[in-house]
């Protein structure tokens, strides 16, 4: 069974509903997961806010946190995630933002990303990973599973 299975069956056998907020693997996770044939009944959607004015606008991500720490950082994936929880009406969310590269962005450099996993009733999970300067793609794949594992390391 794929990663994407796994995390299909372990949301249908929690009953959670699951949606996305992407930044630097712009939709990847939830089209990997709607891939799937039946992922319907576990995946509602997904938001892809690259821009910060669409993490602002549609993820409730404050300004403030944007120019405290910077779209990649912990606490906006903290916010993407809870955005994405709030607004789509779901159970469980998951959100990426990263420099996919190549190079850095400012202080950060390529190969850095910022997940968090919101769930109703629980305190949100976030953590950094580098995967260094792997390739644009490599990094956003690498990213996608990720964020993928962690959601079933959520649902425990």
């Amino acid at each position: 069974m794929s990663l994407q299975e796994d995390v299909l069956t372990a949301c249908r056998a929690a009953g959670v509903k699951l949606v996305t907020a992407e930044s630097c693997t712009g939709g990847m996770v939830s089209a990997s997961l709607v891939d799937i044939a039946g992922s319907s009944d576990v995946v509602l959607g997904g938001i892809v806010a690259y821009s910060n004015s669409i993490k602002m606008a549609v993820l409730n991500v404050r300004e403030a946190t944007l120019k405290a720490h910077g779209a990649v950082s912990e606490e906006t994936a903290r916010e993407m995630a809870s955005g994405a929880l709030s607004r789509l009406g779901a159970d469980i969310a998951v959100s990426i933002t990263g420099v996919a590269g190549p190079g850095a962005s400012g202080p950060k450099p390529e190969g850095m990303v910022c997940f968090a996993v919101a769930r109703k009733g629980a305190e949100v999970v976030a953590e950094t990973v580098q995967f260094g300067a792997l390739g644009r793609n490599e990094v956003r794949a690498a990213s996608r599973d990720h964020a993928l594992q962690m959601v079933l390391t959520a649902l425990g």
